[in-house]
């Protein structure tokens, strides 16, 4: 009888114990949650701006010269890897310390062979005289897919789409001057709306303009910081009637995106794809070798952006600056 009455005690006390700790259990997920609901906010007050997009060209010198010569880019920095088998190079407008730059990779394995795929669609730059671009490409061999002239008869925005040496795309707008001339970068999408969805949530981008060309059969979004759309760098979604799957190939690599703190961001990010769509890919934390603290994911069309601390992207763009010219 006492060995049963004490395990009836103990058996209480245990049940006790049980449900004293998942109550605090409960409490403590309950106060973790609170901070991930706030990440979410604070995505909107963090400052970000575009850092940089990287593509693979299948030869670095020509490309260079296409971008500095025709669309008046400068190259900020260029390093060969001879044991990892490839080039780098960065061009842009203006400095990388205040500039959206376009980063250049180009692999030496001649068997690797570019593909840039259909899912990517364009770059976009802005001129004040879009004309004599188009025609110094032309002079040049390049190949203009469409001639310049508005989106819609009697419009005011003038425009003209041409390729480089390896058939990336690039719109030239007819702008006034802009701090940003490298203006966008366009992708192709599935489900627009849920596209404007991440990337104002994960990212904290603003639907600054959207619009339907049924004569042409596509819908756009653009998205990105700020509320002027010709003053800042955006990101173009577009939606093409009907098309239910794009090619991704190995050209486009993935847009970066600066900002203060990239835990925070990443939180927020897990938060996003596990509601929207998309996938964590990189954890945040420090690069070996650089430490510069970088975290990455995919969209829901499987697009990559990459998130890297402020701070450290000044640093290193200093160590460059020091090892280029010691």
């Amino acid at each position: 009888m006492y060995i049963y009455t004490t395990m009836v005690i103990k058996s209480e006390q245990l049940v006790c114990v049980i449900l004293l700790f998942l109550s605090l259990m409960g409490s403590s997920m309950a106060a973790r949650a609170v901070p991930h609901d706030d990440v979410l906010e604070w995505v909107q007050k963090d400052s970000r701006r575009f850092l940089r997009a990287n593509i693979r060209v299948s030869d670095l010198d020509r490309t260079i010269k296409f971008y500095t010569q025709l669309f008046g880019l400068k190259v900020l920095s260029r390093k060969d890897f001879p044991e990892e088998k490839y080039s780098y190079a960065i061009v842009g407008f203006g400095p990388e310390e205040s500039h959206f730059v376009i980063g250049l990779t180009c692999h030496h394995n001649t068997t690797d062979k570019l593909d840039i795929g259909t899912a990517f669609s364009h770059f976009g730059i802005a001129t004040q005289d879009i004309y004599n671009t188009v025609e110094k490409v032309r002079a040049s061999g390049g190949v203009i897919t469409r001639e310049p002239g508005p989106l819609v008869e009697g419009g005011d925005t003038v425009y003209a789409f041409m390729n480089d040496p390896d058939g990336y795309s690039f719109e030239l707008l007819q702008r006034p001057p802009t701090p940003e001339p490298l203006s966008h970068i366009c992708l192709n999408v599935i489900d627009l709306n849920r596209s404007i969805e991440f990337y104002n949530k994960s990212l904290g981008m603003n639907l600054l303009l959207k619009f339907d060309v049924p004569q042409e059969q596509y819908t756009v979004g653009m998205v990105g910081y700020g509320s002027n759309l010709t003053q800042t760098v955006v990101i173009e979604l577009k939606y093409n009637y009907n098309v239910t799957a794009y090619r991704r190939g190995n050209g486009y690599a993935q847009v970066a995106i600066g900002t203060d703190d990239v835990y925070k961001s990443a939180a927020a990010a897990k938060l996003v794809t596990k509601e929207v769509g998309g996938k964590v890919i990189r954890p945040p934390g420090p690069l070996p070798k650089i430490h510069t603290k970088i975290t990455a994911f995919l969209d829901t069309d499987g697009f990559e952006t990459v998130l890297v601390d402020n701070e450290d992207y000044l640093k290193r763009i200093e160590e460059r600056a020091v090892q280029q010219n010691p």
